[in-house]
């Protein structure tokens, strides 16, 4: 070890650590509109979001009876990625479907 790994402090070796910050988290948002259908979210959220059927349906719902539902919650560059890929999924379907994210 190096001397500046090592403190010596009245005989007594002590390591000092480094804080490693976790990444902030960022939830991935989809909001309802009047002409996405629900099944088409509902293949959103089974393909970019890998939710298994049930999940997908209750997020689903949420975003349909709430206007807003929680897709996941990634790391920035993940969320960013699965927004874009909404949102190129959406426009090859022609649905308006809106995703963001916002941070946790």
């Amino acid at each position: 070890m190096s001397k500046t790994d090592k403190k010596s402090e009245g005989g007594v070796a002590t390591k000092s650590r480094q804080q490693v910050e976790e990444p902030p988290l960022f939830k991935v948002l989809l909001h309802n509109d009047d002409y996405t259908t629900m099944d088409f979210v509902i293949m959103i959220l089974e393909g970019i979001f890998q939710k298994a059927n049930e999940e997908a349906t209750r997020i689903m719902m949420n975003v349909h009876q709430q206007g807003i539902g929680v897709a996941g919650i990634y790391t920035r560059d993940i969320a960013e990625t699965k927004v874009a890929m909404v949102h190129d999924m959406a426009r090859k379907n022609e649905c308006p479907l809106k995703c963001s994210m916002e941070q946790v």
